[in-house]
């Protein structure tokens, strides 16, 4: 499709729509561009080599983040199936030269600082005013403007899904019901995406957006604002002026075909007769900022519009099973045997049957045979050339699940949406950092995948060791490729661990964020290990980094900061700090051996806590209200579990004085009356437990404690205390 200009030619495609991508294929075969225009951002044109790597494999991402925060980045994904991944690569092949031509995001990460900014100055004086309902109101206009944000805050936007607030549903869904489709969605699938090739696709698209925009034009002025609010607008309105100059540009280079390849949504835009003065006067004084730009492994998960991806598709396994069926140069069936039709149709439900059957689900081939002939069937009666993904869905739901959904929501989670995770070359700019996690996960043999996968250890081993030492690092540094599975069945005993791993788009970002602690895991995790302490830092907090410190094996940092908890804990008087600080050292303790660490001071440090924790026990539980009472017999609980992890054989003098400490304070607390009558039941129960209390005892302050003449609550709260959710020792106990 030309301009009057006849020079410039606009391909308004949806972002990873593989029947976009097919036809711009077809439409750049006729054209032979001496130019093209991909939308996406200037920074990323020193990438484009990287596009020749056989070890580039999509889905990846563009990947731009300011270089003083690189919390602030943006994703510019990538799947085989996108038209601007087809336009590089035929550019490449054909050797015509490309750029990007979108607002650079040097421009939008500055502009959109300074709008944070602005929303925090606005947000700090709401707060500050004294009249609470002009604050309130003042409060609900700052709220609104974050949520105009985040509708509007996509890397790619999402032409082919927009969410319209003013307007009455998706300005798609009015073409879609005019011609008879439920939604903007499946009318763009079955039209667009599903079809074969159309040489007039571009300019029925171009058709339709300018539609689109005429009627959305119309609404923003009656209603007086824009539809996605006023950031938006002026975002949209930069973005669209940028671009209109780099078609200026490409003109007087002297290039006389250029294709254009951008969202549909922008065409009208770019089509529309705006002079270079005004284009310019709008970009005039953008404020800058310092990115750097990379390419990061992405998944088709990310690309899913349920992720939250604004220019996402519903079913990215889906559409890469229409781009492998109909890709240029794959071998076509006779058409005397079977058509493509069919072998598209059989080709997904024979992916269907292969995971099922991995699930341990019946689906034979006559399964397979039947559901393609209901597909096709279903095709036939709806006035469709082929089935399309509704029809596999209720073929299969009817033949194979026997109308249960839980089979499809199996498939949609594995196939329809699907666990591919994409390769970038080990060249790509990285941070030091980076390099080294990859090549830790060489040497351990640990691959990022995106399916979530179970990977248990045995600690013993040194190659697991190594690998639980790995991942405590990373989840030190806020990269959480694992989590560990809390299930007491897969965590049995202390040589055992289980994770469950899953790798993330997103953790490129929090590497390249993790990188100013450090070049190495290791260094890094110590930095921000070491600096997430404060002088201020309460005991208990300082324990856990001891237990995550010996997790992550980085004995100096352990011993310097059990050097800084005996110092601390024997300044401190809080009771509460002091036992609280005691679960996490008994955890380090008994781990131990087994991550080869010297307990030794560690020993030590625990039995002075116990000490000094058991001599302001008594006081500490006096004149406690219920609540305080209930926190702390939980505080105490852990603290006499952690004391016997400490151990029960031969133990040290001092250990020895501890422990006769501890139990002397739980007999002070039960035998007298000071302490809340919950904390005294749970003494009595300890004692007992520990058989540190004849029956004749026990019997004695059962008397005492639940006699006609006690409050009944207290009764209840010693009962309660003394039971601890454990009635059956009055069964079992003669006494």
């Amino acid at each position: 499709m030309a301009t009057s200009a006849d020079s410039i030619h606009f391909f308004g495609i949806r972002h990873h729509g593989p029947g976009c991508a097919r036809s711009l294929l077809a439409a750049l075969e006729r054209l032979q561009p001496d130019c093209i225009l991909v939308e996406g951002p200037p920074e990323g044109e020193a990438l484009l080599p990287m596009l020749q790597s056989p070890e580039l494999r999509p889905p990846v991402a563009m990947l731009v983040y300011r270089q003083d925060e690189p919390s602030h980045a943006a994703f510019y994904p990538f799947a085989e199936f996108s038209p601007e991944w087809q336009a590089l690569h035929w550019a490449g092949r054909n050797q015509v030269p490309v750029r990007f031509f979108d607002l650079p995001q040097t421009h939008a990460m500055a502009l959109e600082a300074e709008r944070r900014a602005q929303l925090g100055k606005a947000q700090a004086e709401a707060d500050g005013r004294d009249d609470a309902a002009d604050g309130g109101e003042d409060a609900e206009a700052v709220e609104a403007l974050p949520a105009a944000e985040d509708r509007a805050d996509v890397e790619l936007d999402d032409e082919a899904n927009i969410a319209v607030r003013h307007l009455p549903g998706d300005p798609l869904d009015w073409l879609a019901h005019a011609a008879g489709f439920e939604d903007g969605e499946s009318w763009w699938n079955r039209l667009v995406e599903e079809r074969g090739d159309s040489e007039a696709l571009f300019e029925s698209i171009a058709e339709a957006m300018t539609a689109v925009r005429s009627e959305i034009s119309q609404e923003v002025a009656e209603h007086g604002e824009h539809w996605r609010g006023a950031h938006y607008a002026r975002r949209e309105a930069l973005r669209e002026a940028w671009m209109r100059q780099c078609l200026r540009e490409a003109v007087r280079a002297g290039h006389q075909r250029i294709a254009v390849v951008c969202g549909a949504w922008h065409v009208p835009a770019l089509q529309e007769s705006v002079t270079a003065k005004a284009d310019s006067a709008l970009l005039k004084g953008l404020p800058k900022a310092k990115v750097q730009a990379t390419w990061a492994p992405w998944t088709y998960r990310n690309l899913a519009s349920s992720s939250g991806y604004g220019a996402g598709v519903t079913s990215p396994g889906w559409y890469a099973h229409l781009w492998q069926c109909s890709a240029p140069g794959k071998a076509q069936a006779p058409a005397a045997t079977v058509s493509a039709s069919t072998l598209r149709t059989a080709g997904w439900l024979t992916r269907v049957a292969h995971l099922l059957r991995d699930k341990d689900l019946d689906c034979s081939s006559a399964h397979i045979i039947e559901a393609t002939r209901l597909a096709e069937s279903l095709a036939a009666l709806r006035g469709q050339p082929s089935p399309g993904l509704e029809e596999l869905n209720e073929a299969i739901s009817t033949v194979i699940c026997m109308g249960e959904t839980a089979a499809l929501r199996l498939i949609e989670d594995g196939l329809t949406v699907g666990d591919v995770l994409g390769c970038v070359p080990a060249d790509v700019p990285q941070v030091p950092l980076q390099r080294d996690i990859e090549q830790q996960q060489k040497t351990l043999r640990l691959k990022p995948e995106a399916a979530t996968k179970l990977l248990a250890l045995d600690l013993r081993k040194d190659i697991d060791l190594a690998r639980s030492h790995f991942l405590h690092r990373l989840r030190l540094l806020g990269i959480a490729w694992g989590e560990l599975a809390r299930d007491a069945q897969r965590n049995r005993g202390t040589f055992r661990e289980s994770w469950q791993l899953q790798w993330q788009p997103e953790l490129t970002v929090r590497i390249i964020e993790a990188s100013v602690h450090g070049a190495t895991v290791a260094q890094a995790a110590t930095a921000r290990l070491r600096a997430s302490l404060t002088p201020e830092t309460p005991l208990p907090q300082i324990a856990q980094a001891i237990d995550d410190a010996l997790l992550a094996d980085l004995p100096q940092l352990v011993e310097a900061l059990i050097a800084t908890l005996a110092e601390r804990a024997a300044t401190t008087g809080d009771v509460a700090q002091l036992l609280q600080a005691l679960p996490p050292l008994a955890n380090v303790y008994r781990y131990g051996s087994v991550r080869q660490t010297d307990t030794a001071l560690l020993a030590a440090v625990i039995d002075s806590l116990v000490l000094r924790a058991a001599i302001g026990l008594p006081v500490a539980c006096m004149a406690m209200d219920e609540e305080a009472a209930a926190a702390m017999r939980t505080q105490v609980l852990a603290a006499h579990d952690a004391l016997r992890l400490r151990g029960s054989g031969k133990l040290s003098a001092q250990a020895e004085e501890s422990r006769h400490t501890w139990r002397a304070a739980l007999r002070s607390m039960a035998m007298g009356d000071a302490a809340a009558a919950l904390l005294r039941g749970m003494a009595c129960r300890l004692l007992l437990d520990e058989q540190l209390l004849e029956s004749a005892e026990v019997v004695t302050q059962f008397g005492r404690n639940l006699s006609l003449g006690v409050a009944p609550m207290d009764v209840a709260a010693w009962l309660d205390g003394f039971l601890n959710q454990q009635a059956l020792v009055l069964l079992h106990d003669e006494a």
